[in-house]
Order: C-alpha cells, then sequence, then structure tokens
C-alpha cells in the first residue's frame, strides 16, 4: 500500500487514480477537516471516511454511484407515500438535526463513522452555504433527512437517516426534484447499497465521474428555494 501522508497545515491531495485497490478507492491519510480542505477534496471527486480511531482518510472508489436527476425509480408505495403528502418538506431549517440524526447508531450498526469532528465540519460547511440538508417533518418531529455538499451541478450525498418507513427515500426524493428544478445533473451516492440501487443508482468507473465533475464542478445553479419541494408528490 503506498499511500499519500498529508500536511496537516496544507494538505495537497494526490490525483484520484493514485488510490489503492485494497481496500478500493483509499487515497489518503491525514490533513484536516477545514472548510478549503473539504471544498478542494470534493472538486477533485474524494471524500473523507474514517471511524473514531482512525487518522482522517480520504476516498475516491474505482467506482462511482450516481443517481441522475430525472432518473430517480420511485416504487409505487414510495410514490403513495409522497402523493398522501402527510409529512412537510423542508431544506436547511435543521441542518445540524439532519447530522445529528444520520450519527447516531442504527439497528443494525453500533458505530458511526459521522464523528463529532466530521459533524462540525460540514455544519462549518453549511454555514457557508456549501453543505445542505432536506429535512422530513411530522409535524414539529424531524423524521426523515438527507445531507451532502453542493458542487457545482452535482449534489454529494453524505448521508440519510429515517425515523418512519420510508422517511429517507421520501427525503431523496424531494432533493432529487427540487435539485432538478434548478439545474443539478448528478446525485454523488459515493458507494453503492442495495437502498440506493433500488431508486436508480449505477455505477461509473472512476475516470468518467471525475469527467463529469470537470465539466460540472464551476457551475452554479441556485439552491432549490421553498416553492420546489412539492413537486414530486
Amino acid at each position: 500500500m503506498n499511500l499519500t501522508l498529508l500536511d496537516s497545515q496544507q494538505p495537497q491531495f494526490p490525483h484520484p487514480r493514485h488510490a489503492v485497490k485494497e481496500p478500493d478507492g483509499l487515497l489518503a491519510v491525514g490533513g484536516n477537516l477545514s472548510p478549503s480542505t473539504l471544498i478542494d477534496a470534493y472538486r477533485q471527486g474524494i471524500f473523507p471516511w474514517y471511524q473514531d480511531d482512525d487518522p482522517i482518510l480520504w476516498w475516491s472508489p474505482s467506482e462511482r454511484c450516481l443517481i441522475d436527476m430525472a432518473g430517480l425509480h420511485l416504487s409505487r408505495s414510495l410514490l403513495r407515500a409522497l402523493r398522501r403528502q402527510k409529512y412537510t418538506i423542508t431544506s436547511d431549517k435543521d441542518f445540524a438535526g439532519v447530522v445529528q440524526a444520520c450519527a447516531a447508531p442504527r439497528d443494525d450498526d453500533s458505530g458511526t463513522w459521522i464523528t463529532a469532528e466530521m459533524a462540525e465540519a460540514y455544519c462549518r460547511l453549511h454555514g457557508m452555504g456549501q453543505a445542505h440538508s432536506v429535512e422530513v417533518w411530522d409535524q414539529n418531529q424531524l423524521v426523515g433527512g438527507i445531507y451532502g455538499v453542493a458542487v457545482g451541478e452535482i449534489f454529494c450525498g453524505e448521508s440519510m437517516f429515517s425515523r418512519v418507513t420510508d422517511g429517507s427515500k421520501i427525503a431523496m426524493a424531494n432533493l432529487c426534484f427540487g435539485l432538478r428544478q434548478r439545474g443539478f445533473k448528478l446525485l454523488d451516492c459515493q458507494l453503492e447499497n442495495p437502498h440506493l440501487m433500488s431508486m436508480g443508482g449505477y455505477l461509473v468507473p472512476r475516470e468518467e465521474f471525475l469527467a463529469t465533475l470537470d465539466l460540472c464542478r464551476d457551475k452554479q445553479p441556485d439552491w432549490p428555494d421553498d416553492t420546489d419541494w412539492a413537486g414530486c408528490s
């Protein structure tokens, strides 16, 4: 394994092609989670992912899981849930609450990769207008949500959570509809899982993703406003 050790003050990322094959996509170790470092990483197709006891680890997997904004697959049951309009959808109303909920232990996983340091870092990005959230509310209770980082016309989804049936899927459906309204092209899901693949996720080679990122990252579509979250129902 030949990993780059990043300077803690002024990290310089190697090209993602230098990521190792095992574990797939691991590229560099160290650096910091300052806003400038995170923005630099995302603009190069790199993201942090590590546990509390690890150093900061940076990744760019050999295949990227993506969802086209117009290609989101909605099951019949999800469509029915959206049409019932039982829940209220907002954006950036409680970013910290969404991150905190995503960081909470899951039923099948006693740990979390969203460390306190990571949560604080993304909240700083949110304060700069670079990171956003979509919330699903049952009256005044936060029951679902998703957050991530906007990089030009690509939204890099970081994590989502659900406290009710389909809560995270309702958040993702509304996210994709709102982003499509504003001209965003892709939802970057980073790593595949059955949940994402069932909603239209597909894999592309790293180089294909990086070429698309290069075309999209310098464009600046507006983030959806309150009128853009109602259309997927």
